[in-house]
């Protein structure tokens, strides 16, 4: 086995060096498994706690109405004026094929923000709501 030695007088060698390569695709990688969740969250808030909710994934296609505990309200993570909430999910709303709408309400959120915002979206002819909670953990194996 021969190794060669710079300076042999071939010319330039054409083999690509695929290192920088792969280390700027893993970090690439790592910046987007960063960034994923956090494009998801939306609006920073707290889920009432529930025994029988059931899991259904959330996508990006859903169209998702937060309140938050002040009683604002936030389309698709994007602040809403207080009179505008009717006709900014009915803008969301037209380029889908499924009109389903989820809310995600603070769990101090007051009940009435709640009923006002689910009596605007009936009055827009949304019949398909969903509230969305987080599931409670099970104590199991307590013998305290």
């Amino acid at each position: 086995m021969a190794m060669q030695v710079g300076g042999s007088g071939e010319g330039p060698k054409s083999d690509i060096n695929v290192t920088p390569l792969v280390d700027v695709m893993l970090v690439l990688l790592i910046i987007m498994m960063i960034v994923a969740p956090l494009l998801q969250q939306g609006v920073a808030l707290t889920l009432p706690v529930a025994n029988n909710s059931s899991e259904k994934p959330e996508t990006q296609e859903d169209t998702v109405v937060a309140i938050t505990a002040d009683g604002r309200f936030h389309v698709n993570g994007i602040a809403v004026p207080e009179g505008d909430l009717r006709r900014r999910v009915e803008e969301a709303l037209e380029q889908k094929k499924q009109r389903i709408l989820i809310i995600r309400a603070d769990e101090d959120a007051a009940y009435g923000d709640v009923m006002d915002a689910m009596d605007e979206l009936r009055t827009a002819g949304l019949e398909d709501i969903g509230l969305i909670t987080e599931r409670r953990r099970s104590q199991q194996g307590g013998g305290e």
